[in-house]
């Protein structure tokens, strides 16, 4: 079963295209946003975003 708060960071970082601005969305610090990312790519098998300058966007698998 996927964690909420994984998914609420993973969300925040779709919307927001960053990490930092997703912390603060989601009211936590952006390492604890970079930590459910982390586990959430752990538990899915697969990296969900890509690097786009400064910001992020969804990898081919993360927007499936």
């Amino acid at each position: 079963m996927l964690d909420n708060d994984q998914l609420r960071s993973f969300v925040a970082i779709v919307d927001t295209g960053s990490f930092t601005k997703a912390a603060e969305r989601v009211n936590k610090t952006q390492s604890a946003v970079s930590m459910h990312v982390r586990r959430l790519e752990e538990q899915l098998g697969v990296s969900l975003f890509q690097k786009n300058g400064r910001g992020v966007r969804l990898s081919e698998d993360g927007d499936k």
